[in-house]
């Protein structure tokens, strides 16, 4: 199992916008084939910061999702609203 950790740091008038963007989403990312589950988490002494959590069944799973209409339809416009690069991190337990 692969657990994808992107950190996005947002400017704070488009934070309103991400979180119900994402409450439209979220259903929609966790039935892709291969993806276990997805969270969002919000950095409660940094306005701004929030980071996704999702767990694939494998790193292909990931790169699918990421070549889906779903994504490149949402990725440009969160990333608009970005006030840093995003960061992320695939992860396996050890």
């Amino acid at each position: 199992m692969l657990t994808r950790i992107v950190k996005m740091t947002f400017r704070e008038d488009k934070c309103p916008e991400f979180e119900a963007l994402f409450g439209q989403i979220n259903e929609k990312i966790a039935k892709q084939p291969g993806c276990i589950d997805v969270k969002l988490l919000k950095e409660i002494n940094q306005p701004g910061v929030y980071f996704t959590i999702s767990h694939w069944d494998s790193e292909e799973s990931l790169t699918a999702y990421r070549n889906t209409d779903l994504f490149g339809e949402v990725w440009p416009t969160v990333k608009s609203w970005m006030s840093a690069k995003a960061e992320a991190w695939s992860t396996s337990e050890f």
